[in-house]
């Protein structure tokens, strides 16, 4: 295959390359010998900048735009905090493994001892593993734990999990790839999980309710206690989806109101870019009777005050190779102990006021599924603008257009033609209305000119793609 760069001029570098250093004879057997140079561009340093330079002003991120990501919470990340997950980085994580290596390693065994104990006292929760490398690796460690719990008590029977038909699909994929079966609740008029049809589902087959509150929908369940108790009953467990921690900061602890595991999403909630595949983290909290199978081994402080790792043999092993993500661990540390418990009840109680100023602004002209104050993030349906043929997606391209990374669409799978909108707690009054006023714009040319949205987006290197032909045609675009 011939390739073409366009840029390339012959006899043009921006590098010079050393002359070789192996030996002509060398042991390399000639079928592993290329038969022709390798064709690389001939490009000079400017170009090979700038190039790479325009690319990535292509690309959309929290730093250039705003980022209303419903569900995912694209806050903007402090530098200082940055700074922090750097620090460590000439600290290789086998240290601790190794025979006197704690000795070497006591101040980052210190810090994950330190954010444990945080974020258990955020979450409620008695202990705190930093292993899992995501949120829904912090899923399934929970649901193992779970498992491991009951297991332990002899208690065979227990073989469903029960999740709102609004939760994240990672929620019934954790439980079923434990080996639970899925019972799904659905939602009533009122937003929340028909708490009637829950209490019909729930038994002593039952192994774990699995619930993120506030919801999908952006509304927090008013009748999440007596849920959890309504579970212990049964004698099930309840498991807490951290995914919208960002909601509640300094307001409720999850394991307050009575659940028994949770994990917390540091790469949302605690300063960690998020976005483009990672990087993640999720550590997994869990009250007492839980704690001898959380994964092993554990950062513990001796008597001494120092810190080492232990094994626990009743737990569920290791679920990643060393402690987590630990430069995110590094970046959560810094946060919470930047803003203090005064500091997080802030970030809770804007990301909820920008939340509900975007909703009460649009809620016009878009329609408002359940029509009450939201926590952190709201849910629009574009079910109106469907009348005159545009639907959620024409809606997202054209704000590409208008310079806006597009909220989330068409999830929760319960509302038709949904649209999610998350401003988080960074973003300013003056941004958001930016952002208004061009959602306010697409409903108007919905009406006025629906063409022109099918038509979005027309300002970026490649216009609307056939996604569903994307997925089923592959192509190999080189061999």
């Amino acid at each position: 295959m011939q390739l073409i760069f366009e840029k390339s001029v012959p006899g043009r570098n921006g590098v010079r390359v050393p002359l070789s250093d192996v030996p002509k004879a060398s042991p390399f057997p000639d079928a592993l010998r290329r038969k022709e140079p390798v064709l690389l561009p001939e490009v000079s340093e400017l170009d090979l900048v700038r190039h790479y330079t325009n690319l990535s002003r292509r690309n959309f991120s929290v730093d250039t735009n705003f980022y209303p990501l419903g569900s995912c919470t694209m806050k903007y990340n402090t530098k200082v905090t940055e700074n922090a997950g750097g620090l460590f980085a000439g600290c290789h994580p086998f240290l601790p493994l190794l025979p006197g290596g704690e000795r070497l390693v006591q101040g980052p065994l210190s810090l994950v001892h330190g954010l444990e104990q945080q974020l258990a006292e955020i979450t409620g929760m008695d202990e705190v593993t930093t292993q899992p490398l995501a949120g829904a690796h912090g899923e399934m460690t929970g649901i193992m734990v779970i498992a491991a719990y009951h297991k332990a008590r002899g208690d065979k029977k227990r073989k469903y999990v029960i999740v709102p038909d609004s939760s994240h699909g990672t929620n019934p994929a954790s439980a079923a790839m434990a080996g639970y079966e899925i019972v799904t609740i659905p939602t009533a008029p009122y937003g929340d999980m028909d708490l009637e049809q829950f209490k019909n589902a729930m038994n002593d087959e039952v192994a774990a309710v699995m619930m993120t509150c506030p919801n999908t929908l952006g509304l927090f369940n008013p009748h999440i206690a007596e849920i959890c108790a309504i579970a212990h009953q049964a004698g099930a467990l309840t498991y807490y989806d951290g995914a919208n921690l960002n909601a509640i900061l300094g307001k409720v602890r999850p394991g307050d109101v009575g659940f028994d595991v949770i994990h917390v999403n540091l790469h949302k909630t605690f300063s960690t870019p998020h976005g483009g595949g990672g990087p993640g983290s999720g550590p997994v909290g869990v009250k007492k009777g839980l704690i001898p199978y959380l994964p092993t081994p554990r950062v513990q402080r001796k008597g001494d005050g120092s810190f080492a790792v232990e094994a626990h043999p009743e737990g569920i092993g290791r679920v990643s190779d060393f402690f987590g993500n630990f430069a995110i661990m590094a970046r959560a540390y810094a946060y919470i102990t930047l803003l203090g418990r005064e500091g997080l009840i802030e970030v809770s109680e804007h990301a909820v006021l920008n939340a509900n100023y975007i909703m009460a602004r649009l809620k016009g002209e878009y329609e408002l599924p359940f029509d009450q104050t939201c926590m952190h993030e709201c849910v629009f349906s574009a079910s109106r603008q469907l009348q005159d043929g545009v639907h959620a997606i024409d809606i997202a391209k054209y704000l590409i257009d208008r310079g806006f990374h597009p909220p989330t669409v068409y999830f929760p799978l319960n509302v038709k033609e949904a649209i999610m909108i998350e401003p988080t707690e960074t973003e300013s009054k003056q941004t958001m209305d930016l952002f208004i006023d061009v959602m306010l714009e697409a409903a108007r040319i919905a009406r006025e000119d629906p063409e022109a949205l099918h038509r979005a987006p027309v300002t970026t290197p490649v216009g609307r793609l056939d996604e569903t032909r994307a997925a089923r045609a592959q192509q190999v675009c080189c061999e």
